[in-house]
């Protein structure tokens, strides 16, 4: 008994979040684009505790895909939890322009999305799960269920089934892809994918990627990647170690560097993986520089000086 009331006293005694709205609101469309800066941000998660992200200094343009990786510890959802602001960080966050912790903590959750390792169902219905505010038609709904919706037809009461205890009547991988619907629902110009195919099978590793990849083409994506060939496709790579940016720049740029973070992780890899994440990585390089290549052809043809 005197256990629970140390814990209430010690709840009593916790630090409230900031406001969870204020008077500096962002643009009812904010944000439009999804540029984020990182500008020499520090984390700790108490006032005297050790520094989780240290000095950390970035910029993820818009439309960009960057994958996030490193050891256990490193810092990867350290960021996540700097960027949603469940710790407040030192340092300035930019969205779009907009310093995050100048806003109220609903404006800036609202506005991005994020897939967790551990996908989050409530004791509630399908519909509730997929859209808790009811904002959308239900043709809505089936668009974003695609990938579930033969699963979810064969339901008892389709969309208003109501779901067990943390919707244990889903494995994982299904659950996902709900919280994947719920994503595409929101129609948010940030996403963070934490970790979320971690405990999947390969297949519906793949069919997340593959909906990821389709759905979410102009939104500005950071992945924390467990699997290193769920995120060798992207823009960039991030590599944080210890708090800190040990690299960032292309996959397959990183690759050709032997003394480099990203090479020495995937060296630890049997000799088949190493090749296929290299062989991805420069394929993905090939794409991008053909697409930067009709690119520029088209921009001639416009400017009026092709021959």
């Amino acid at each position: 008994q005197m256990t629970s009331v140390e814990r209430v006293v010690e709840y009593t005694e916790l630090k409230s979040e900031a406001p969870w709205e204020t008077q500096n609101r962002p643009p009812a469309d904010w944000p439009s684009r999804g540029l984020v800066t990182f500008s020499r941000v520090n984390l700790s998660y108490s006032e005297d505790g050790p520094p989780v992200l240290r000095d950390i200094s970035a910029t993820f343009q818009a439309h960009e895909k960057v994958g996030i990786v490193g050891r256990t510890g490193a810092g990867k959802s350290s960021l996540v939890s700097a960027l949603f602001r469940l710790a407040e960080p030192q340092g300035e966050i930019h969205i779009d322009g907009v310093l995050t912790s100048e806003i109220g903590l609903h404006d800036l959750r609202q506005r991005m999305s994020i897939i967790p390792q551990d996908p989050v169902l409530f004791t509630d219905t399908v519909r509730k799960n997929l859209d808790p505010f009811g904002q959308h038609a239900d043709e809505e709904l089936w668009r974003a269920l695609e990938e579930l919706k033969s699963v979810v037809e064969e339901l008892p009461g389709k969309l208003e089934t109501v779901l067990a205890e943390s919707g244990s009547n889903f494995s994982v991988g299904q659950r996902q892809l709900v919280c994947l619907a719920r994503a595409i629902l929101r129609k948010n110009r940030i996403l963070i994918i934490d970790e979320a195919t971690a405990n999947v099978d390969p297949r519906t590793d793949e069919l997340i990627q593959r909906t990821i990849r389709d759905k979410f083409r102009e939104c500005t994506v950071l992945t924390i990647a467990h699997r290193l060939n769920t995120i060798i496709d992207s823009d960039r790579i991030l590599v944080l170690d210890s708090g800190t940016i040990r690299e960032l720049d292309r996959p397959f740029t990183l690759l050709q560097n032997k003394d480099g973070a990203l090479y020495k992780m995937v060296q630890q890899l049997g000799a088949a993986e190493v090749a296929a994440l290299l062989e991805s990585a420069r394929q993905v390089r090939w794409q991008r520089s053909c697409g930067w290549m009709d690119g520029m052809l088209v921009l001639y043809l416009l400017l009026g000086v092709y021959y």
